[in-house]
C-alpha cells in the first residue's frame, strides 16, 4: 500500500487521544533506527516560525538540519523540511516503505495520522546533525513527545484545543509544560500563571529554565530588530526571531541575522499580494495580535472556522479592524465549519458579512484570516491554476 493510501485510511481528528499507542510504537522505532536529540517545541502559536527561523539559523553555520512542522497547506510534504529544502514525494515514499519493514502490520494500521507523519519525519531525518520537531497537540502526550530531547523550546500559550488540553490556561499550560524534559527556553510574551507553572516544573525535575532575555545582548537584539524591519514582520515575528536566536545560542551556534533568509513558510503574516495577506492564526491570542500588527484602519476579512473553534471571541477582536466579513466555503469533510453560525453572529453583532465569491477588488486590502483550512481554501480557489 503506498503512503498516500496509508494516510487516507488514516482520520485526522480523533474524539479523544490514545496516549499509551504512540510510545509503545516508539518501543519498536527506536530498536531499528535513531535520530539525534532532538530540538523540541511547543506552544499554543508560533511553534511553526519559531522552528523554521531556528532552522535556517542552524543551516547558516553548515549544520544538516530537518524541520518537521503541522499540518500542511496545499501539500503534504510541507511537514518536511530538510536541509533548506521540502523533502520530495519519492524521499516520502521511500520513508514509508521503511516503516513498513519496521512495524507490525497491527501497529501500522492503529497509527493516527499525525503519529505516522512524525515517525515518517524521524525516518527521513535520520543523519541530519539537529531535528527540529513541532509538537501538533499538547505536549505531554504529543506523538513527538516520545524522542529524547537536548533542548524544549516553550512559545506563547493561550486558549485552544480545548475540548482536548482543558479549559483553563493551568490545565493547557500544564498539559503541554509537562513534556519538558531537559534545558528548556522561553521568553517573557507568556500569561504569568504560564511563567510560574514553568518554573514549578523546571525545580521539580532539576532542569534549567532560561530566559531569552538572559541570551541576547544589545549587539544581537539591534541586529534581530534591523532584520525584522528590512522584512517588514510584525512585532510576534520578530519575538519569534529572538526565542529562535536564544535556541541558537543555546546550541553552540551564533547567527549572523543580517544575512539570514527570510522565512520560507506559508501563511505567518504573509503578503502574497500588494493587498492580500495570509495568516493562519485561529484562536483568540492569533487575533489579538494580529489586529496589533494591521497598520490600515479597516480591511475586507475572508474567514472561517470549524465547530470546536471560539468564532466568537475571535470576531469580536477582529471586528474593529473588519470592513466587511467574506465567509470563505471549507471542503475539510472530516470537520465540520461553523459557516452558518458566523454569518448569524457577524450579522447580529453588527458586522457587514457576504459568502466569499472568489474575486478580489484592487482597491480593496484584505485579509485571510483563520485556520491552514481557510489559506488552502482560499489558495486553491484563487490560485487553481
Amino acid at each position: 500500500m503506498s503512503l498516500q493510501q496509508t494516510l487516507e485510511q488514516k482520520p485526522l481528528f480523533y474524539a479523544s487521544i490514545d496516549v499509551k499507542r504512540m510510545p509503545n510504537a516508539y518501543e519498536i522505532f527506536k530498536n531499528h533506527l535513531k535520530i539525534p536529540r532532538v530540538i523540541h517545541i511547543v506552544g499554543t502559536n508560533g511553534k511553526g516560525s519559531t522552528g523554521r527561523f531556528l532552522a535556517l539559523m542552524l543551516k547558516q553555520a553548515k549544520r544538516v538540519v530537518g524541520h518537521y512542522t503541522s499540518p500542511h497547506i496545499k501539500e503534504f510534504n510541507e511537514r518536511f523540511w530538510l536541509d533548506g529544502r521540502l523533502v520530495n514525494n519519492k524521499e516520502l515514499e521511500l520513508a514509508h516503505d521503511r516503516l513498513k519493514q519496521i512495524f507490525p502490520q497491527d501497529v501500522l494500521k492503529s497509527l493516527s495520522y499525525f503519529e505516522y507523519a512524525t515517525f515518517l519525519a524521524a525516518t527521513v531525518f535520520e543523519h541530519c546533525d539537529e531535528v527540529i520537531l513541532e509538537a501538533g497537540l499538547g505536549g505531554e502526550w504529543d506523538a513527538t513527545n516520545v524522542f529524547p530531547k537536548k533542548l524544549s523550546i516553550i512559545t506563547p500559550i493561550g486558549l485552544d484545543h480545548q475540548s482536548f488540553l482543558g479549559n483553563t490556561i493551568q490545565e493547557i499550560a500544564s498539559t503541554k509544560l509537562r513534556s519538558m524534559q531537559t534545558t528548556t527556553l522561553i521568553n517573557e510574551n507568556q500569561n504569568p500563571t504560564v511563567i510560574q507553572i514553568a518554573k514549578d516544573i523546571a525545580k521539580e525535575r532539576e532542569i534549567s529554565l532560561v530566559n531569552v532575555l538572559e541570551i541576547i545582548d544589545a549587539r544581537s537584539m539591534k541586529e534581530i530588530e534591523q532584520y525584522t524591519k528590512k522584512h517588514s514582520y510584525p512585532d510576534f515575528l520578530k519575538e519569534n526571531i529572538m526565542l529562535s536566536f536564544g535556541a541558537a545560542r543555546l546550541l553552540h551556534v551564533k547567527p549572523k541575522i543580517s544575512y539570514l533568509p527570510p522565512l520560507d513558510l506559508r501563511g505567518r503574516f504573509e503578503w502574497i499580494e500588494k493587498n492580500v495577506l495570509l495568516d493562519c492564526g485561529h484562536n483568540e491570542m492569533a487575533a489579538k495580535v494580529l489586529v496589533n500588527s494591521l497598520k490600515e484602519k479597516r480591511y475586507d476579512f475572508i474567514y472561517n472556522a470549524y465547530k470546536d473553534k471560539d468564532f466568537k471571541t475571535v470576531l469580536k477582536i477582529l471586528k474593529p479592524k473588519i470592513d466587511s466579513l467574506h465567509v470563505i466555503p471549507m471542503g475539510d469533510e472530516n470537520r465540520a465549519s461553523a459557516q452558518d453560525e458566523i454569518v448569524f453572529f457577524a450579522k447580529k453583532n453588527g458586522i457587514i458579512v457576504k459568502k466569499f465569491d472568489f474575486t478580489l477588488n484592487k482597491e480593496k486590502k484584505y485579509v485571510v484570516f483563520g485556520s491552514f483550512g481557510v489559506i488552502e481554501a482560499f489558495l486553491k480557489g484563487m490560485y487553481a491554476q
